[in-house]
This record gives structure tokens, sequence and C-alpha cells, in this order.
């Protein structure tokens, strides 16, 4: 019995030139051809001929340089709607600026380059020489709690002429290092103590 095969099994050397492909087989099969829309077959039949010719091939039915030759032309396509949509929105913007008129420019900083700070308070003190003490009330609103917090801030600034008094409304304007504490200097008095 052991000498004996039976008629469907194979012995290791007859399978073996069998099983070695050949160079033909080795190579990727391609894919069938979808076949060309017929003009007077019926509407399911051109439906289904569209969906063929959409469908991507089989991944190993395509070279590398078709898959990036078609990379590169959906790339091409892409950008060219993107620069015409663009061009259109550049249109758009430049028919919108001829049609509106031209608006003064806003401030819309308080400061920048070239720009000082500016602020508006009241003369708590006017005893030193060429020195005023400026209160400033600020009220803002809490952040998160919505609550009105009302602060007082005191500025040294520079009076040259010594024109400030006690109780004036004075308006002083950012500048240089006078001293340790002064960094401002009175630009003017708004309004006088009574």
């Amino acid at each position: 019995m052991a000498d004996e095969t039976p008629e469907n099994e194979t012995t290791p050397d007859e399978a073996a030139p069998e099983a070695a492909p050949t160079v033909d087989e080795a190579a990727p099969k391609t894919a069938p051809a979808a076949p060309a829309p017929a003009a007077g077959g019926t509407r399911r039949e051109r439906l289904e001929a569209k969906r063929a010719a959409r469908r991507p091939a089989p991944r190993g039915a395509v070279s590398i340089e078709q898959r990036e030759a078609e990379r590169l032309e959906r790339r091409a396509h892409t950008a060219k709607q993107r620069r015409a949509y663009r061009a259109r929105q550049k249109e758009k913007r430049a028919a919108l600026r001829t049609e509106r008129p031209v608006a003064e420019p806003v401030q819309a900083t308080e400061h920048g380059p070239g720009r000082a700070k500016v602020r508006q308070g009241v003369v708590v003190s006017s005893k030193g020489d060429k020195t005023i003490t400026v209160a400033i009330n600020v009220v803002q609103r809490h952040r998160r709690y919505r609550k009105i917090l009302r602060s007082t801030i005191k500025l040294h600034a520079h009076d040259e002429a010594n024109t400030a008094n006690e109780g004036d409304t004075v308006r002083v304007v950012e500048c240089r290092p006078m001293s340790r504490s002064k960094r401002w200097r009175l630009a003017d008095v708004v309004e006088r103590a009574r």
C-alpha cells in the first residue's frame, strides 16, 4: 500500500514543473476593458458602461507611472479650479470697492508706533516742583462675574510751567522716563477747579 499512490494525488516530482510560474503568468493581469457605451443600448447598459469607465482599475493593473500621472493631472485640475475661483473672488471684491464710498480710516488702537497713550484724570497733588499727581478712575466689568469694578490709578506727570493745581481735570500723555516715577507729561488742562 505504501507504494501505491491514489490517482488524484501527485508526487512532488510531478508537481514541481507545473507549480513554477512562467514569465507571462508573473506579469500583473489587466482588468477586463469596460465595454464602450453603445448608442443604441438600453439605459441600464449605458449607465453600467459609465460606472465601469469611472471605476478605478485594480491596484496591480495600473503601473506606478500611470498612477503618478493621474495624480498630477488631478492636482493640475484642482489648481486650475482654485485659480479660477480666486480670480472671481478678486473681481467681486474689486467691484464692491468701486461701489462703496471710501470710508475714513478709523483709528482702531489708542496707541502704537508713533502714537502715545493719552489719559484724563484729576490732579490730587501739585506739591512737587514741576510734578503733578493725577488720579485716574477706572471702571470696568469683571470678565467672568460681570460685576462692575472701580479702581484708581495714580500717575506722576511732568508739569514744566507748574500750571495745574489740585482739583483740575487734566490730560496727560505718555513720554520718555523723566525720573524714577515720571513717565507722563501734562498735555493740557481740560477743566479748572472751582
